[in-house]
């Protein structure tokens, strides 16, 4: 008998859009991809997965493409890797029927000024924060709230176009481009809005659950300002401060989400836990694999089984700890080599070791995760142990750029 299909709308260009098909197999589905460039997805070819060429962007043609499927040996969910489609995904699930969390909680969601709004009205502590669609507008705001400020899109993803302006001048000139971008970096319209918010200081953490349940809690480590690129994570974070996972929580259910997985981004100011934002997705950034080597939780598969029509309830089964730090590109230009793999995977404690860019690729350097070339994942008995062999790995890759 042939398996039913399982059907994801895009995926991750990177981390873990590719275990989102092996979990499927692993189930005995078919995985197949709907997408509106084929290309961006090597792994397809790789792993021989089906593929199914559409635009994307069309409701009304995914779910042409997904009734399709459905008549050909069966569909057993809808879902997707990358949080641009998300919202697609799970209307199309449910109007074929199919299990999948609120569409509307997700595209409320994914406009990070309404997430405001919803957050703040319920009480949960967010920055200060205005929704401007003009540079006066952008200036007026950093005024009022007070420089420095941080800058960002409504609906972005990754850091991109994300920067920390210490007055209103930077403001107007980082807010210009986001109102000025007609689409994002998939093509996708973008309204011409931007968002001024209040700049917390304190350490960043990210809060990891599935359904109502806390997974655990990382720690980011940041770039060098104005820029929020992440460079590593740690799972657990060591020293955790109270309050994060509650708040993530509380956060989690004045959104209308609690099915499946959810990313909450939080700092901790001088106040306490401040959310930043709520993603209503795995997290990115191979957190995945972090808390699948530290916890043995399969958060991919728990998303891929949720979205199937089953009710994982994901338990960590051990406490060991996990890092990632990640190779960033300095310069731009094409790049003529790359190296040091082998090196980084035979450092003790290094569980995984990759180079995401080939010779012949165009780096461009712009300030968000599209700058990583490489990163690597370690463990260890402690923190400590785990942070220090995923740098010395991370840093033995290398690539050259003309």
């Amino acid at each position: 008998m042939t398996a039913s299909w399982f059907a994801l709308v895009e995926s991750n260009t990177t981390g873990s859009g590719r275990r989102f098909c092996q979990a499927a197999r692993d189930r005995g589905l078919r995985p197949v991809v709907l997408a509106a460039r084929a290309e961006r997805y090597p792994y397809l070819a790789a792993d021989r997965v089906d593929h199914r060429v559409l635009d994307t962007g069309d409701p009304e043609a995914v779910l042409a493409a997904c009734r399709e499927l459905a008549a050909d040996g069966g569909l057993a969910g809808v879902t997707s890797s990358s949080e641009y489609f998300i919202a697609t995904a799970a209307r199309t699930a449910r109007q074929l029927g199919l299990v999948a969390p609120d569409p509307a909680a997700l595209a409320r969601c994914r406009d990070k000024a309404r997430q405001r709004d919803a957050l703040a009205s319920a009480g949960v502590p967010v920055p200060a924060y205005r929704a401007v669609t003009t540079l006066a507008e952008a200036a007026s705001a950093a005024r009022e709230i007070g420089c420095p400020v941080v800058v960002k899109p409504t609906t972005g993803s990754g850091s991109v176009g994300v920067r920390l302006c210490a007055g209103p001048a930077e403001v107007t000139a980082a807010a210009g481009p986001l109102l000025d971008a007609p689409v994002d970096e998939r093509g996708r319209a973008t309204p011409a809005v931007a968002l001024v918010e209040e700049y917390v200081e304190g350490p960043e953490f990210s809060v990891e659950t599935f359904d109502d349940t806390v997974v655990g809690v990382v720690a980011k480590h940041l770039g060098r300002p104005p820029h929020f690129v992440e460079t590593g994570h740690d799972f657990p974070a060591p020293d955790a401060p109270p309050g994060l996972a509650e708040t993530a929580l509380r956060a989690v259910k004045a959104l209308g989400l609690g099915w499946g997985p959810a990313h909450t981004e939080l700092r901790y100011g001088p106040g306490g836990p401040v959310v930043i934002e709520v993603n209503p997705r795995l997290a990115g950034g191979m957190i995945p694999a972090l808390v699948g080597r530290a916890a043995g939780v399969d958060l991919v598969a728990a998303t891929v089984a949720r979205a199937a029509g089953d009710t994982p309830s994901p338990q960590p089964e051990r406490r060991a700890h996990a890092s990632i730090r990640f190779a960033l590109a300095d310069r731009e230009g094409t790049v003529t080599a790359v190296g040091g793999l082998a090196e980084a995977r035979g450092l003790p404690g290094v569980e995984l070791a990759e180079i995401t860019v080939a010779p012949g690729t165009a780096l461009e350097i712009t300030h968000s995760f599209r700058d990583r070339f490489g990163y690597a994942v370690a463990t260890g008995p402690d923190a400590a142990t785990a942070a220090d062999r995923a740098e010395r790995a991370a840093a033995r890759l290398y690539m050259t750029t003309r």
